[in-house]
């Protein structure tokens, strides 16, 4: 039975899904080609999704058990398992790799899933990359504008956030997904610090192949490994008029414009709608957000010995 030895569990929208493509092309390194499986987070099932998203979850349900049944032929963003013998099937195809991983950012936020995977590999290693959770909020919340989950101001949806209840939707864990002391916290408790590597985003951005290089090194593999660069297929892409984009996802009015509008029409007022650069979070929902965060920051920062004080301002 083959199971990962290493593990990318968060944060979310930090990153990771360019990490997971990046050492997917290291030749001593097999990622599971379902990233997000979520298998040791057991908060992550259709039960437990808001009454608006079940019937969305049991759809994809049902397309995982057919990505599954038909050999996994390519790689797929996302799909809950909670079989074991399914999950055993994602590393069916491993071989003499040195390195054999997922990536489920779920993980770090997850209250069980520390305990099941210090439980299933005690010897895991562990990847963390922690964003400003500020950023990373505005991040998510610009990637649900982009899947079309989402068609109010971030305002709003922050608004809605800090009301709502337990139910996974898109307000939750919305800004539970940056309340790193406790998360990061909790892997220590699990795993010794020589099996954890914990590193910022900026770490990322300031040198990105030295950054890349520590974490192959980490992962005890060739570390001189130059990957090429990958469009990653999760990277968000906001619309300038968000209340239009939304309209225009409704079948009815897409069938009655396909009808009405002329083929140069149509090209022109996508090219307008589409966005080209991404807004920026704004001093004032800024300000919101680091007013909520500024004990779990001011708590890492001290737990994990890097000066947070960036994240403050």
């Amino acid at each position: 039975m083959t199971l990962p030895n290493f593990f990318i569990v968060g944060a979310p929208k930090a990153g990771t899904d360019e990490l997971y493509y990046d050492l997917d092309q290291h030749p001593e390194i097999y990622l599971s080609p379902l990233k997000e499986p979520c298998y040791f987070s057991t908060e992550i099932r259709p039960q437990y999704f808001h009454p608006s998203l079940r019937k969305q979850a049991e759809l994809a349900a049902a397309s995982t058990r057919k990505y599954l049944d038909e050999g996994m032929q390519h790689k797929r963003f996302g799909g809950i398992i909670s079989d074991p013998s399914d999950y055993q099937r994602l590393f069916s195809r491993a071989k003499h790799e040195k390195g054999i991983g997922e990536a489920s950012v779920c993980y770090l936020w997850s209250n069980s899933a520390p305990a099941a995977i210090a439980s299933a590999v005690p010897h895991a290693r562990i990847i963390i990359v922690l964003m400003d959770p500020s950023e990373r909020a505005f991040r998510q919340y610009l990637k649900s504008v982009s899947d079309g989950t989402v068609w109010h101001s971030f305002r709003k949806h922050l608004e809605t956030a800090m009301q709502r209840g337990s139910e996974l939707s898109v307000y939750h864990p919305f800004l539970a997904f940056g309340d790193y002391f406790e998360q990061v916290r909790h892997y220590m408790q699990f795993f010794p610090a020589h099996q954890l590597n914990i590193s910022l985003y900026e770490d990322t951005c300031a040198d990105h192949q030295a950054w890349f290089s520590g974490v192959l090194a980490f992962l005890d593999v060739e570390s001189s490994f130059i990957p090429q660069q990958v469009e990653v297929p999760s990277k968000p892409r906001v619309p300038r008029f968000i209340g239009v984009s939304h309209a225009l996802r409704i079948r009815e009015l897409k069938r009655i414009a396909g009808r009405a509008l002329p083929k140069r029409l149509k090209t022109f007022a996508k090219h307008v709608i589409a966005g080209s650069d991404l807004p920026e979070l704004q001093p004032q929902d800024r300000a919101i957000l680091i007013d909520y965060y500024r004990d779990t920051i001011l708590r890492l920062q001290d737990l994990i010995g890097r000066d947070l004080s960036a994240w403050l301002r």
